[in-house]
């Protein structure tokens, strides 16, 4: 049933506002060392795990199209997410699995499939 999936997520896209709270570039609130290579945010009125919005990377190409989800595991802050990828092409999601890999957050990447694989 990934169809639901996919349908769900972009359903939230259109349906609520994206939050852009750490720009490309900028640093962590918290850790000035770690800098985000595209934009970051939530999309408001949703909730994750963390009580906070569901968090999503806004790539270079400006889409609002899920292309896909980072699924992560924080050993420091003992908690689990999913990130939302909005307009990121393989370039940016690169970006940020070596974002996640840099400060030893766990994460699976899963690529949205095309139409003809959905369901598979």
């Amino acid at each position: 049933m990934t169809e639901l999936f996919w349908a769900t997520l972009d359903a939230w896209v259109e349906e609520c506002q994206v939050v852009i709270d750490r720009p490309r570039s900028s640093p962590h609130p918290r850790y000035p060392d770690i800098i985000y290579p595209l934009d970051y945010g939530y999309l408001k009125g949703t909730t994750a795990s963390d009580g906070e919005g569901v968090d999503v990377w806004v790539g270079g190409d400006g889409a609002a199209v899920v292309t896909g989800v980072f699924g992560t595991v924080d050993a420091v802050k003992r908690d689990a997410e999913i990130k939302i990828l909005l307009g990121c092409t393989e370039a940016d999601a690169q970006a940020i699995a070596s974002f996640y890999q840099q400060n030893a957050v766990g994460f699976v990447w899963l690529r949205r499939p095309s139409a003809s694989q959905e369901g598979v």
